[in-house]
C-alpha cells in the first residue's frame, strides 16, 4: 500500500491501525516484518508520505465490512460532529475488534492513539447522539485541550424511574472502578475522580421523569452512575438502572453539543432529536 501525503509525520503503527482496523492488527503486522520501502521499521517510525508499505501475508484484512457511516451533523476540514446510533461501539477494544464507529469513519478521521483515530470523547455503546471527532493530528490535540478545559458543552436527555425532589439538581460525587467489580463504575472506588452532573426536569409522569442532563466532567458511565446514586436510575439500563425489555437499551441520548471551534474560535452548536425507539417509548408513557 502507498502512504498518502496526508499521513506525513504519522507513526507507522498508527497509520497501519487505520488501514487494518485495529491497533492489535497493526502491531502484529509490524512484529511480523512489515516493510517500508523494503526496510523493516519499528512501530514508532515516522512516515514522510509517499512510501510503499509491504505487509506480511499472515496479516489478514478486517474480517467484517464496516458499519454504515453515521449521520454527519456538522463538518469542515478539521472536525466532524456525528450522530452516533445506539448499538455502535466507538473504537476497537476487548470484544470489539471491528465494526466500530472508527471503522465506519475510516479515512475521514485522524490523530490520537493507534486504533482510535480522531476520538477525543466517547459515548457508551447503547447511548445514542452527538460526538465530535478530529480529522487531523492538530485538530485532535486542540479538541483534546477543549475536553481538558471542560469547554465541550454536552447535554443529554434521560428518562429515569422515579420523581426528583426538585426541578433542578446538582450531583457532586467522585466515581471510579468499583472496589469489588472492575467492570462497573461506582462511588465505592479506590481510584475515584471528581465528577459533577447537573439535571433539570423537563416532564413528569406518575413514576418517571424526563431529565435534561449536563456534565461538568466526563467520566465513564457518569450520568448512569450518578442518577442511580440519587434513586433516579436510567430506564433500560440493566447495569445501573432499571431493565426495560420493551426498550432494549438505556434511555440516554446526547441531544446537544456546543463548543468553540478549536481553530477558528467560532461557536459550534448542534442538536439531535430523540431517535425513533426512544421517542416511541416516551409516547407510550403518555
Amino acid at each position: 500500500m502507498k502512504v498518502p501525503t496526508s499521513a506525513a509525520g504519522e507513526r507507522l503503527d498508527r497509520f497501519l491501525a487505520t488501514q487494518l482496523g485495529s491497533r492489535g492488527a497493526a502491531e502484529r503486522a509490524v512484529e511480523a516484518g512489515a516493510l517500508v520501502d523494503g526496510i523493516a521499521r519499528p512501530k514508532s517510525f515516522r512516515l514522510e508520505g509517499g512510501e510503499e508499505i509491504e505487509l506480511p501475508v499472515a496479516v489478514p484484512a478486517p474480517a467484517v465490512a464496516p458499519p454504515a457511516e453515521p449521520a454527519i451533523v456538522w463538518e469542515d476540514e478539521h472536525l466532524l460532529v456525528i450522530d452516533k446510533p445506539a448499538g455502535l461501539v466507538v473504537h476497537p477494544g476487548a470484544g470489539h475488534a471491528s465494526g466500530t464507529l472508527v471503522d465506519a469513519l475510516a479515512g475521514k478521521i485522524a490523530g490520537g492513539e493507534p486504533g482510535r483515530p480522531g476520538i477525543v470523547h466517547r459515548l457508551d455503546r447503547d447511548t445514542s447522539g452527538l460526538m465530535v471527532v478530529a480529522r487531523s493530528q492538530e485538530a485532535h490535540e486542540l479538541l483534546t485541550e477543549l475536553v481538558r478545559e471542560h469547554a465541550l458543552e454536552r447535554t443529554y436527555t434521560a428518562l429515569v424511574k422515579g420523581r426528583p425532589q426538585s426541578r433542578t439538581g446538582r450531583i457532586e460525587a467522585p466515581i471510579g472502578r468499583d472496589r469489588g467489580d472492575a467492570t462497573r463504575i461506582s462511588l465505592d472506588s479506590e481510584s475515584a475522580r471528581e465528577a459533577i452532573t447537573h439535571f433539570e426536569v423537563e416532564r413528569l409522569w406518575p413514576e418517571h421523569a424526563l431529565l435534561r442532563v449536563t456534565l461538568e466532567t466526563g467520566r465513564m458511565h457518569q450520568i448512569r452512575v450518578h442518577l442511580a446514586a440519587v434513586d433516579l436510575p436510567v430506564v433500560g439500563d440493566s447495569t445501573y438502572g432499571v431493565a426495560e425489555p420493551a426498550l432494549g437499551r438505556q434511555f440516554l441520548h446526547a441531544s446537544e453539543l456546543a463548543f468553540p471551534h478549536p481553530v477558528s474560535g467560532e461557536r459550534i452548536e448542534t442538536r439531535s432529536e430523540l431517535p425513533p425507539d426512544l421517542a416511541a417509548f416516551l409516547n407510550a408513557l403518555a
